[in-house]
């Protein structure tokens, strides 16, 4: 009998903490991009789908930096999906993720099951961990809800039985979508139903990758002769699989010298699936229904920063993994376009697999492929993939949530409440609106953004364009010009955002809100000095008001602000060469902040850019580590050649290109 249960998942743990307060303007560029020259090569059809609604920034959502690198044992709400054979894990408010896939009768864990919680810089917003299946939508990259809630609930599946439904609304590209994960009675194979539904007029630009973490001493096999690899050296080319250059054979993950993707080429009328196999021929394998077109195999190679990384998402000792993934375009590079009042729908279905070892890990690359096609053909026929899909959308996928199990956000809710939508299966009740919501109810509701609590950063922004129209005909005040100067510069309209940004700044109270957002322009424009001016006198409003308040109970809301702050101005003062002034700054950032890995690299900066290169170093020799180090920075190996020529200490070795 299939049951869907709460649970408490009990591992060490780093907090989340607070988001960063300021809001996130900054050009989104990437780590996952392509050159100019690469893109004029590549089929059309494909530039086409790179060039695609790219992000400006990563607005509305926020930059997610608070967590650390000190982990404690925490208990993590947990959903449980479970049949005679197999057993699924959830975690509902970390996005979903299937943290474990339990396969019974032999008891083997399927996925890769970090047996830590340790969040790290990898999603598009910040705060992503490692490990299980995660599933990403918004643009290329891990979603902004990677460490989020979503709404879940049980839900009738197609065959009567319990189905778990987690749902949320993305916020990038302002969709709602769902997931619905069941195991039919004497499945082996957990079936995922997934949904994205565009309920506005106008086309959207969709992403989707399905992410599994598999042990990375295993073989890929996928059903292509070639694929496309990017690297973090910014290139995509089509190469042959699984032997690359120099002979190597890269379908095994340990293969590779360097950290990589393999988009595979699947050909029109193959069965889409992709797998992993051990030495015995036995593993996971993933399969769906057509629309889920693409897969792909990450590596993290064997060179030191991908071995640093994979250290520094988990505890020492830990094995490690490579991920196998699924998506809606043939590249993670790449974004479809859903039309208005339409939606993507697929089914996805995960269970284990034999093969005969002497085959699938042979050196006749066909008949590999052959022993996965003929095990999975008799595990989970195509034709059974497809009825199941057609059953989940004809019977369970518009069914209304019966038991809820968790509650996400309240933005899906405030967008149902302004354009009346209707979304069968994914409710967003008016009680799931919070505090971050309330001001934009009275704006919807009453014309008028209520400003904020004296003292306060202000509300969560919203810039889509029916909330941009309704700041434009609100009364103007300082908070108001706020929101719609960061409405505006999301558009791309940047002189009216500076030009709303600066009249609310001549009748405000508290300019630090409004300073930063005009630093951050004359940083983006063009104008290093003017915006480390402003930096630092954002900082300096900031300080003040803060030394003058009677709120103690707000004290560590204004350490936040202080810490952000002074980060980017130390760094703008910096990049102007105001040394000095970065120094006077410096010392008036919380003591506590500056004893943080990120501020210890900052000091060091700043302690080279006074020449005091001894005392740099001595930094780095101290050890430190930047809890928030974005994946592909090498700003630790700049900084240390700057010191000295001895090689890069292990401890600092996050570069992923190849040297």
């Amino acid at each position: 009998m299939t049951t869907v249960r709460r649970a408490v998942l009990t591992l060490p743990a780093a907090p989340l903490g607070p988001d960063n307060p300021l809001p996130a303007l900054r050009t989104h560029h990437g780590t996952h991009a392509v050159d100019e020259q690469t893109l004029a090569e590549l089929p059309r059809d494909m530039a086409r789908g790179i060039g695609h609604a790219p992000l400006r920034s990563l607005l509305p959502a926020p930059v997610r930096d608070g967590y650390g690198r000190a982990r404690t044992p925490t208990d993590l709400d947990a959903v449980v999906i479970e049949n005679d054979l197999l057993r699924a894990t959830v975690l509902p408010g970390l996005g979903g993720r299937v943290h474990s896939l339990h396969h019974k009768p032999t008891g083997r864990e399927l996925l890769y099951r970090n047996p830590v919680f340790q969040p790290a810089a990898f999603a598009l917003n910040g705060a992503w961990f490692s490990g299980g299946i995660e599933w990403n939508i918004g643009a290329t990259g891990h979603t902004t809800l990677s460490c989020s809630p979503l709404h879940a609930a049980v839900v009738r599946a197609p065959d009567g039985g319990p189905m778990l439904r987690l749902w949320e609304w993305e916020r990038l590209r302002d969709l709602p979508f769902q997931v619905d994960l069941w195991l039919p009675e004497g499945s082996e194979f957990l079936h995922v139903g997934v949904r994205v539904r565009n309920p506005h007029e106008r086309p959207a630009p969709v992403y989707w990758w399905s992410n599994t973490a598999v042990p990375e001493d295993r073989r890929v096999i996928a059903p292509a002769d070639a694929a496309w690899h990017h690297g973090y050296e910014r290139g995509l080319r089509r190469v042959p699989v699984p032997v690359a250059e120099g002979g190597v054979d890269r379908s095994y993950p340990l293969g590779s010298d360097h950290a990589a993707d393999w988009f595979y080429d699947l050909p029109d009328g193959q069965r889409r699936w992709i797998a992993s196999l051990d030495a015995d021929g036995t593993g996971l394998v993933q399969t769906s229904t057509d629309t889920l077109r693409g897969r792909k195999l990450f590596v993290w190679g064997r060179e030191r920063g991908g071995r640093r990384w994979q250290e520094w998402l988990t505890e020492p000792g830990t094995p490690g993994y490579a991920e196998i993934q699924a998506g809606l375009a043939r590249t993670q590079l790449e974004h479809l376009e859903l039309p208005g009042g339409g939606e993507f729908s697929w089914l996805e279905a995960y269970g284990p697999l034999t093969a005969d070892p002497a085959a699938a890990l042979g050196d006749d690359w066909d008949a590999a492929r052959a022993a996965v096609e003929s095990g999975l053909a008799s595990a989970l026929p195509p034709a059974g993939v497809e009825e199941a899909y057609t059953a989940w959308r004809e019977r369970s996928a518009d069914a209304a949530p019966e038991t809820v199990l968790a509650v996400g956000s309240g933005w899906g809710a405030l967008e149902v409440l302004r354009g009346n939508y209707e979304l069968p299966g994914t409710p967003f009740p008016e009680s799931t609106l919070g505090p971050e919501q309330e001001p934009w109810r009275a704006l919807l509701h009453t014309g008028v953004l209520p400003a904020p609590e004296k003292g306060t950063p202000p509300g969560a922004p919203l810039v889509s364009a029916p909330w941009r129209d309704m700041l434009e005909t609100a009364p103007a005040d300082p908070s108001t010009e706020y929101h719609l100067g960061i409405a505006q510069w999301h558009a791309g309209d940047r002189a009216q955002a500076v030009r709303s940004w600066e009249r609310g700044l001549r009748e405000a109270a508290v300019r630090w809100p409004l300073l930063h957002c005009l630093a951050v322009a004359d940083r983006e424009d063009g104008h290093p000095a003017r915006a480390a001016e402003r930096f630092a006198e954002a900082f300096a409003d900031h300080a003040d008001h803060a030394d003058h308040a009677d709120h103690a109970d707000r004290a560590a809301e204004d350490e936040a602000v202080a810490a952000a702050l002074g980060r980017e101005a130390v760094v703008a003062l910096l990049a102007a060469g105001r040394t000095g002034r970065a120094r006077e700054l410096w010392q008036r950032i919380p003591e506590e902040a500056r004893g943080r890995g990120a501020f210890r690299l900052l000091e060091a900066r700043l302690l080279l850019a006074e020449g005091r290169t001894d005392e740099a170093r001595a930094v780095f020799d101290a050890g430190f580590e930047v809890a928030d180090l974005r994946e592909g920075a090498e700003i630790l190996g700049e900084i240390w050649s700057e010191l000295t020529d001895e090689p890069l200490p292990y401890a600092y070795e996050f570069r992923m290109r190849p040297s």
